[in-house]
């Protein structure tokens, strides 16, 4: 028996093992997981992909032609794609056999993966209690963490991907927007949507994400080939075993932080220190309104694009007559089909489109918006290639003198941004139960929606909490296009946790 089939059957054994954490939805065929590695094994090496017989999990908003696609919802409790997402077919392509499809927070809704048709994906702590395991991407966190996969597919709307990588230990990574393919990927907010890697490592997300970053002409918002050969010659530009500048956000350091978080968040910056890069505070203004702003514009487009789930065109119908003389006419099938936290979220992004409410809410987060992504342009050495010279060199000029700290080095600029992942370690699933109303669990997302807003490249790092079971998240966000930057400095971030375990630190 070689090794990547006894590596697929110990995720297999694992799957069994952890069902009760509810990681997946509905799994793979094991017979026909093995069958697939057999068979890639057969290959030459010279036809074996990056990802040959690696166990590969997809979020279960992702379609996939030979599992259903449900997005943890009742109305499409009976769906199954006609076709492979983009990003399923280059997973395949490279080698990689789906494992499962694995909850979620219904349309990706959620930060704890409790707004599930099929029941809560969790995780269990040493004295057996149920702890989030973060959301909406919680399934494949989960399925991760566990090893009931190598690696797993996520969507990041506003920190779906790195929220529930920080809750776990392991890796999230969140593309900068346009880099991977969209098509096939179920809409929640057309403009915020990424989909982004869940792995162990850092060298694990890596190998994922090269296998699914292409351009794809059947996606509109996927970017151009004349915008990737541009970053690409940026990137090629920036010198080899540099020393980095690394921003510090003092807008991120919130008297909400808990302290384990904070006190893994200075450990990494200082072991970054140690390394010889320059860490330097900076400021972000506009990010304190970013939480504000991304609740208006998600809800805004889910309400668009969850128009279709009548029964009719898409989603199941609900028995009986539909609509009243008073009401809607497909008011039966979504207050049957969908759960509650997307009912709130419909009827709030149809609210702020109202004619009454448009420009008080909808224009003014787009202003926000903007304002998020001018903060970030301003703080990076870097220009953003999406911008023309003119207007780069203007957001840039704007700041240096204001938002950077320090002497004529610091004027140029920051390389990345490193702080919280999350402002708190896992919360206990029944304390949420008991207190958390739906406004508290929006602000899980504080430090992950600003990076969401501007389109940036962010990952979560797991970084050991002082004194705590579970590690704290550590988030390093870069520059539009610049996501080979942020796996560097990830990975340094890795090495010192590495390091330090070794010493028993």
């Amino acid at each position: 028996m070689s090794l990547l089939v006894k590596e697929a059957l110990q995720c297999l054994a694992n799957q069994a093992t952890h069902k009760a954490l509810n990681a997946f939805i509905v799994c793979a065929d094991p017979a026909d997981v093995v069958s697939k590695i057999e068979h890639a094994e057969t290959l030459p090496a010279s036809a074996q992909g990056p990802l040959s017989g690696k166990l590969i999990a997809v979020k279960d908003n992702i379609c996939t032609t030979d599992l259903p696609t449900t997005c943890a919802s009742g109305i499409l409790q009976a769906f199954t794609s006609p076709y492979d997402a983009t990003v399923v077919q280059k997973l395949r392509e490279a080698g990689g056999v789906v494992a499962g499809k694995t909850n979620l927070d219904e349309f990706g809704m959620g930060s704890h993966n409790v707004n599930s048709f099929f029941g809560r994906a969790q995780q269990v702590d040493r004295a057996g209690n149920a702890v989030s395991a973060g959301g909406s991407s919680g399934g494949s966190a989960v399925a991760v963490a566990t090893q009931q996969c190598w690696a797993a597919l996520g969507t990041d709307t506003g920190g779906s991907v790195r929220l529930p990588a920080a809750y776990t230990g392991i890796v999230g990574f969140k593309p900068s927007y346009g880099l991977v393919s969209r098509w096939g990927v179920v809409a929640y907010a057309n403009s915020l949507d990424t989909v982004g890697v869940l792995a162990r490592d850092t060298a694990a997300a890596r190998r994922v994400y090269d296998a699914i970053r292409r351009h794809d002409a059947r996606d509109p918002t996927s970017l151009p080939l004349r915008s990737r050969r541009r970053i690409l010659e940026a990137l090629a530009a920036l010198p080899r075993h540099r020393r980095l500048r690394i921003g510090v956000p003092a807008d991120y350091n919130i008297a909400e932080l808990a302290p384990a978080v904070r006190g893994a968040w200075a450990r990494a910056l200082a072991r970054l220190a140690q390394a010889g890069h320059a860490v330097r505070p900076v400021a972000l203004p506009s990010t304190h309104h970013a939480l504000s702003a991304y609740y208006v514009l998600a809800p805004a487009e889910a309400s668009s694009n969850l128009a279709r789930y009548d029964g009719v065109r898409f989603g199941s119908r609900a028995a009986g007559p539909d609509g009243a003389p008073d009401g809607a006419l497909f008011s039966r099938t979504r207050g049957a089909g969908f759960g509650a936290e997307v009912q709130r979220r419909v009827l709030l992004g149809a609210y702020s489109l109202s004619a009454a409410a448009m420009d008080n809410y909808f224009i003014q987060a787009q202003r926000v918006r903007r304002l998020v992504q001018r903060d970030f342009d301003a703080v990076f050495a870097a220009p953003n290639p999406l911008l023309e010279p003119e207007e780069a060199a203007q957001r840039q000029s704007v700041a240096t003198t204001t938002t950077i700290e320090g002497g004529d080095e610091d004027a140029a600029g920051v390389d990345v941004l490193v702080c919280p992942t999350a402002p708190s370690l896992p919360p206990n699933i029944a304390e949420l139960e008991k207190q958390q109303s739906p406004v508290d669990a929006y602000m899980n997302d504080v430090f992950t929606v600003p990076a969401s807003l501007a389109g940036l490249p962010a990952m979560s790092v797991p970084v050991r909490a002082e004194g705590e079971e579970h590690k704290a998240g550590i988030q390093v966000i870069s520059q539009y296009g610049h996501d080979d930057v942020v796996f560097e400095v990830a990975r340094m971030i890795e090495e010192g946790e590495e390091e330090a375990a070794s010493w028993g630190c």
